[in-house]
């Protein structure tokens, strides 16, 4: 399988430097916005919600009074395509599953001064405000962590709590360990990354298929092909390569020396993590962040990489729905606000 899926992997991370070569960097600067794709028509529980810069997709699943979730997806630049999993924490609950804006089913932008950490929490509230919810658990997973943590740092009056899954709250350790993971390929493949990186050459043959291999062994073990092509169109790359780069181990994007280990400490609303055994997020390095969060919860997915939805959503979906019935048997209200218009 893992094979199989190569042509997907590889073709995805290539055109942020293919798409470079063409131009698109410079309508990059413009303030470009392009509708969503309406080839799928809305299926009930979805909508659209106006945001400064465009409109994002969202789809609401669940019932029940227990405080609703909100699912933020990974990137910078990726679809919630593959958070579909864990719609299956709505027993009793409502879960809320978007694209941030410029990626999936939202409106496509090219405005990098909305590629921001602000302008992606300023979204999630108003989210948040027109479903009516006071408080929500957000479920962030790699870039969703650091959007998770940062809106509670900008609202934590409106969080009930923090699941953390595969956290990238450090990006030069996550850098410096993701270099370490290439060494683990063949030496023919570490030369290959070498020599095409200082050529700048990401959309070379031999840099996507050695890139693959890494991305095989610690992104996801375990996609069907079906599954990755539909994440993988939707995302956009040139939010992944502005805010990001040109790989999972070059980082040279907006958020390069972001490092939210100093806030950790004062964090006060319940906090899970979650890591695969196999993850680029490295189980070592999670569990440093764990130690360093008041009361924080650790939890390793086994036989998972980065992509734990995908390698092992049973395992993912019971850790994730164990702590938040806890959270809300020992919360001192419950949360019986409603969504508007579902």
């Amino acid at each position: 399988m893992r094979a199989a899926i190569l042509p997907f992997v590889v073709a995805a991370v290539a055109c942020s430097d293919s798409k470079t070569a063409n131009g698109d960097s410079n309508a990059a600067a413009s303030s470009t916005v392009s509708t969503a794709p309406t080839g799928s028509p809305l299926a009930p529980g979805e909508s659209y919600l106006a945001v400064p810069g465009g409109r994002i997709w969202y789809r609401v699943t669940g019932n029940g009074s227990a405080t609703p979730v909100i699912l933020l997806h990974g990137g910078p630049g990726f679809t919630s395509h593959y958070l579909k999993p864990l719609e299956a924490l709505g027993a009793g609950r409502t879960v809320v599953r978007y694209d941030q804006l410029g990626s999936g089913r939202s409106d496509r932008i090219s405005d990098t001064t909305l590629f921001t950490i602000p302008h992606f929490v300023a979204e999630l509230d108003s989210l948040r405000a027109v479903l009516g919810y006071d408080k929500v658990h957000l479920v962030g997973h790699s870039w969703g962590t650091i959007l998770g943590l940062e809106y509670y740092r900008a609202h934590p009056e409106h969080v009930a709590s923090l699941t953390l899954a595969s956290p990238a709250l450090d990006i030069p350790a996550w850098e410096k360990n993701a270099k370490q993971l290439v060494t683990t390929l063949p030496d023919s493949e570490q030369r290959i990354i070498k020599l095409r990186e200082a050529e700048k050459k990401f959309d070379a043959p031999d840099y996507q298929h050695a890139l693959g291999d890494f991305y095989g062994r610690y992104v996801w073990r375990h996609p069907d092909s079906v599954n990755l092509d539909s994440t993988l169109k939707g995302a956009n790359m040139d939010i992944y390569n502005y805010m990001q780069g040109p790989s999972e181990f070059t980082i040279v994007g907006t958020l390069k020396y972001y490092d939210a280990t100093p806030y950790l400490k004062s964090v006060r609303v319940p906090v899970l993590y979650t890591v695969g055994e196999f993850d680029e997020a490295n189980p070592r390095i999670v569990k440093r962040f764990a130690n360093m969060t008041p009361g924080a919860k650790y939890v390793v997915v086994p036989g998972a990489a980065h992509l734990v939805t995908w390698d092992n959503p049973s395992a993912t979906i019971k850790s994730i729905g164990d702590f938040l019935r806890h959270v809300d048997s020992t919360s001192p209200s419950r949360n019986d606000s409603t969504h508007a218009g579902h």
